[in-house]
């Protein structure tokens, strides 16, 4: 497999330094920036961002650190552009106290994001294109699983998605459509406390 190829692969991260570096929130914003840019110097997402170029570019240092942004190919000498090592990732903290509170703190900043990123859709939503309001917005659904069951559950979810990452990369732009927009679709599991009764 090319170097490049591996871009496009899942990245497994359990290193805590790497989650911990990951789990803040201008970072994880800059990540996500770069990614979908393809590649993006500091200057350009310090503007998107509202930040100022230096704290972009110590944070993108800072992501780098830990492999995940990499310098990309410049146009010319003078623009020094990033892009991310990989453009999809799971976390798996394993036995690592540190690690599983990176990864919960991480976790949150996901999930907060993509409130906010619901609320932004629902504001949006009435002028979109017929037929886009119908496929998005939240399923929800309670139901009993065991843990072979829910390991199952993300078996087949990660057989569904992965297809589809790989056929249109972040940041690969000539993959895409033209009518292909980006979609965030996070599956988020969670056990919840059974009712008085044991419901």
């Amino acid at each position: 497999m090319s170097l490049e190829s591996e871009r496009y692969e899942r990245r497994v991260i359990g290193d805590p330094y790497a989650l911990r570096a990951l789990a803040h929130p201008l970072r994880l914003k800059l990540h996500a920036l770069v990614g979908r840019e393809g590649t993006i110097t500091a200057a350009e997402a310090a503007r998107q961002l509202g930040v100022s170029q230096a704290l972009a570019s110590h944070h993108l240092r800072q992501l780098a650190k830990y492999d995940l942004v990499e310098p990309a190919e410049a146009g010319d000498n003078r623009e020094r552009p990033w892009r991310v090592t990989h453009t999809s990732n799971r976390f798996e903290p394993g036995d690592s106290t540190e690690a599983w509170e990176a990864t919960e703190a991480l976790e949150r900043f996901l999930v907060e994001r993509l409130s906010a990123q619901l609320a932004d859709w629902q504001m949006r939503r009435a002028d979109a294109e017929p037929g886009w309001s119908e496929q998005t917005g939240v399923s929800q659904n309670v139901i009993y699983l065991t843990l072979d069951e829910l390991a199952e559950l993300n078996r087949a979810w990660d057989e569904l998605i992965t297809p589809l990452v790989r056929r249109r990369p972040l940041g690969d732009r000539e993959a895409r459509p033209a009518d292909a927009v980006p979609i965030d679709v996070t599956l988020v599991a969670v056990p919840v406390r059974p009712t008085a009764s044991g419901g």
